[in-house]
């Protein structure tokens, strides 16, 4: 499957089966993958396929942000966009589309109008649920304090994330005065909300390994020859061979085949390519090249998405903690301040995190929750959902757990303290320790679970987190057990066991792991399952 085929809204019978009473909605966090896009690489032009597409209009009214030297305001350029490409003689010439376009020309890899409109359809599904079935999220917002918006470096990424979010909240479902939303990013050496082998030596040894261990498992196979008697005609002569390994890559064919699937008849490979049984076999072993990874080596885990999951999940404590960690000191900065006045929000109701295929089916192997599911679909999502036992009554906290919580210095001796409770809330949330570390971690959130003492284990009690794949319920195997997830229905894991999950493999220090175990094997010596 090429393009996300979202099913209708959910009835009312359906909804109070997901979202039972006795329980409330506390935090929604989802991650998407980007819209349809161009292929990354132009492949097969020998089989008739144009290097270059004409699907992208954007390229017609392109902005920029430019400063006025003599008062130093910011004005909107507005230009049209043309992409130059080598001639027949290696001289400059103008890119065009299979009927001579030069206007709406896609770059490699781009998100496309089909992309577009399809991510601004996924915000409106988001409305639909949060907004006007649950009424979880306000109906019209003046500002996006509630809201924590992320994307990676990639522009399909964050272009992504910009049209689900309009998709969500259209022109008239803001105020007149709505401020410009804040939208974080990371410079690609910090980016997490992907696996990042570019940026991850140890990762990228790993990766290739288990890479290399697909291709030997496949490459001389009947699934293969099969391959090879429909397309091999069309490799280029200095492969001549489909392979995992081979180049193109079987995982970057099949990038261009789901490509040309997503769009116009323009851009269609010969009839070969779209073999119903071959496409299976690529896609299986696709999945298997890319993803066994997570689900049988927790170092691949941890230098893979662990970073993501343990932001994930300290957002999630965060939210019950309300001590900023849920992602308001990100969005509100240094000094608390958007720029543009706050709404009066503290705290976080949703995350929108806009990244890729790899992100997604990452995420879903690492906690055991990805057995046989396909590669995901352009505009595929995931929602990580926090919830709270409402009726649950509050905690007796003893008067040593008191004393601990109020004065934290004189009931543990730690030299950390916090900072008061608008520093916390407002920006500057961040413990200081005795040498003036900001960056010290406040509260629970990175802490292991089995190093938390029972004060703090008590703050996560009567909180559950469920998970939707493309609207599809997913479960975690070690949530599995009596006593760690809700009576009565396995797929509200308790926070608590949600948490020791991903602890497990959640790095201390990322960059650090990224240069460590160079020279140790890539396979582990025992079994290491994921979601346990």
């Amino acid at each position: 499957m090429t393009t996300l085929q979202p099913r209708g809204p959910y009835t009312q019978e359906e909804l109070r089966k997901l979202y039972p009473p006795g329980l409330e909605l506390q935090l929604v966090q989802v991650l998407l993958r980007h819209g349809e896009r161009s292929p990354v690489s132009a492949r097969f032009q020998n089989a008739g396929l144009a290097a270059f597409w004409p699907y992208c209009r954007v390229a017609r009214q392109m902005v920029a942000a430019t400063m006025e030297d003599s008062d130093g305001k910011w004005t909107p350029m507005q230009w049209r966009r043309r992409l130059e490409t080598f001639g027949s003689d290696d001289g400059p010439v103008i890119a065009s589309g299979p009927r001579g376009e030069v206007d709406d020309v896609c770059n490699l890899g781009e998100l496309t109008d089909e992309g577009r409109i399809t991510t601004w359809k996924l915000g409106r599904r988001l409305r639909q649920l949060y907004v006007d079935q649950l009424h979880f999220m306000p109906s019209m917002i003046h500002d996006a304090d509630m809201i924590y918006l992320r994307a990676t470096p990639i522009p399909r990424a964050l272009e992504s994330l910009q049209q689900t979010f309009w998709g969500m909240y259209p022109s008239n479902s803001r105020s007149a005065s709505f401020p410009p939303p804040t939208i974080l990013l990371r410079a690609p050496a910090d980016e997490t909300l992907f696996p990042n082998d570019s940026n991850c030596r140890r990762f990228a040894q790993l990766s290739r390994a288990f890479a290399q261990r697909t291709a030997d498992r496949w490459n001389s196979t009947s699934e293969m020859e099969y391959l090879n008697k429909l397309i091999s005609k069309w490799m280029p002569e200095s492969s001549k061979r489909v392979a995992v390994d081979s180049h193109p890559r079987l995982s970057g064919i099949m990038d261009t085949i789901n490509s040309t699937l997503a769009h116009g008849p323009e851009t269609r490979l010969p009839k070969e390519f779209y073999d119903e049984k071959g496409r299976k076999i690529i896609e299986k072993i696709g999945v298997e090249e890319w993803f066994s990874g997570y689900q049988e080596s927790q170092e691949y885990r941890s230098l893979g998405i662990g970073g993501l999951m343990g932001d994930v999940v300290e957002r999630m404590v965060g939210s019950v903690e309300k001590n900023g960690n849920d992602g308001l000191t990100e969005i509100g900065g240094k000094d608390g301040s958007t720029g543009t006045g706050r709404g009066g929000e503290n705290a976080i109701k949703l995350g929108l995190s806009g990244c890729h295929d790899t992100t997604l089916a990452a995420v879903l192997a690492s906690l055991g929750a990805f057995q046989g599911e396909p590669w995901p679909p352009y505009t595929s999502h995931i929602a990580l959902e926090l919830f709270k036992k409402s009726e649950a009554q509050p905690v007796q906290v003893p008067a040593k757990r008191k004393i601990e919580e109020t004065n934290p210095v004189a009931a543990t001796g730690d030299p950390k303290i916090r900072k008061s409770w608008f520093g916390r809330i407002f920006g500057d949330s961040a413990v200081v320790d005795e040498k003036g570390d900001k960056n010290a971690p406040l509260g629970i959130a990175r802490k292991k679970t089995e190093e938390l003492k029972e004060s703090e284990r008590a703050k996560l009690e009567g909180y559950f987190v469920r998970i939707r794949y493309n609207d599809k319920v997913m479960s975690v195997p070690g949530c599995k057990p009596a006593g760690k997830h809700l009576d009565g229905d396995e797929s509200f894991c308790t926070l608590e066991a949600f948490k020791s999950i991903v602890d497990k493999y959640t790095p201390l220090h990322w960059k650090q792991a990224c240069l460590s175990n160079m020279e140790t094997p890539a396979f582990p010596s025992k079994p290491e399952p994921a979601g346990y």
